[in-house]
């Protein structure tokens, strides 16, 4: 099983349907069973939504600021 650290990592990409198979089944098994990163899913989710339904322009200066930071921290 992998742990909060690494599913997280995977959060987006599994959000995204880019992960393979297996590591779907590593993300899946893991949310199964931690509450704390069903609450990221949760946050990931309506983050995206939120996101979908505003144009770009919609976003404050320092809201885009804090949302391309957090981005930025994820991939790495």
């Amino acid at each position: 099983m992998i742990g909060c650290t690494e599913a997280v990592r995977r959060l987006w990409e599994y959000l995204d349907d880019t992960v393979d198979l297996d590591e779907r089944a590593l993300v899946e098994e893991h949310l199964a069973r931690c509450s704390t990163c069903c609450g990221e899913l949760e946050f990931a989710t309506e983050l995206r939504r939120m996101l979908a339904e505003r144009s770009p322009d919609d976003l404050s200066d320092e809201i885009a600021r804090r949302l391309n930071r957090t981005i930025e921290e994820l991939g790495t």
